[in-house]
């Protein structure tokens, strides 16, 4: 099975970049589930159900969030209602939607756990015990399992990454927006990368509109940030996975530029 994994998808601009790319890329690298985090999508702020629905159109199967996932009034009964769009599992329990999901793909069940980080992050609860808690839940009932690690710092991902190495499929990180060069097999068999990167306007800051992120820096007051447009690029990682083990046998980071 190859599973492709996508960074976060920032604005108008990454949707249609996403969107024209993603079923070529499935044919052509025989890619069976696309798993994408979609927290930025709406205007660079989470999700409504029309981006949302672009996006499923456009090739994704399962929508990871993160921080942003609030920031829109609608998104607690779009949460609610649609079965593979999920949160960070480790946000209150009263929390709209859930943490996890298991999606049917052939003979295989794929659970895709999505969690926050804590480090320069809003607080939250732990999540090195919430997927404790959620892999008793649902291992039974998995063949593979996959995490989404929305969080800054790297050292958390890299710790989580180990945490759970030999237990899960793959460990990515979100996020940061930035895709980082690390991707490898950890010694117990899970694919990890620190960050998938971003799916989005290459000549921004980390989507937004260089202007208004200077003025932000050199003012110091509140400034109102805007997508930006222009050429993207398509960040992510194909993870190939043993049909025998359920485990990693490669993970290839993709960054394909306009």
């Amino acid at each position: 099975m190859r599973i492709l994994m996508v960074g976060d998808i920032f604005g108008r601009a990454g949707r249609k970049y996403f969107c024209a790319l993603t079923k070529d890329l499935r044919r052509e690298k025989n890619i069976d589930v696309v798993v994408v985090n979609g927290e930025n999508v709406a205007h660079g702020k989470s999700l409504t159900e029309a981006t949302f629905n672009e996006i499923l159109s456009g090739g994704a199967d399962i929508v990871t969030t993160g921080n942003h996932i609030w920031d829109r009034k609608d998104i607690d009964e779009l949460l609610d209602r649609e079965p593979f769009l999920i949160r960070p599992a480790n946000f209150p329990e009263n929390s709209p939607g859930k943490g996890y999901c298991i999606y049917p793909y052939r003979a295989k069940n794929i659970g895709v756990i999505n969690l926050i980080g804590r480090t320069y992050m809003q607080p939250v609860d732990c999540p090195f015990i919430r997927a404790e808690e959620i892999l008793k839940e649902i291992e039974n009932d998995c063949d593979i399992i996959l995490i989404d690690f929305h969080a800054e710092a790297t050292s958390e991902k890299a710790a989580l990454g180990y945490f759970l190495d030999g237990r899960v499929a793959a460990v990515v990180g979100t996020h940061t927006h930035v895709q980082t060069a690390d991707e490898r097999i950890l010694p117990n068999g899970t694919a990890f990368i620190t960050d998938l990167g971003m799916t989005g306007v290459i000549d921004s800051a980390i989507g937004v509109n260089f202007e208004q992120v200077v003025e932000k820096f050199v003012t110091c007051r509140p400034v109102r940030f805007e997508p930006a447009e222009g050429p993207c690029a398509y960040c992510a990682a194909i993870i190939d996975i043993d049909d025998n083990t359920n485990m990693p046998v490669s993970i290839e980071r993709i960054q394909i530029r306009e």
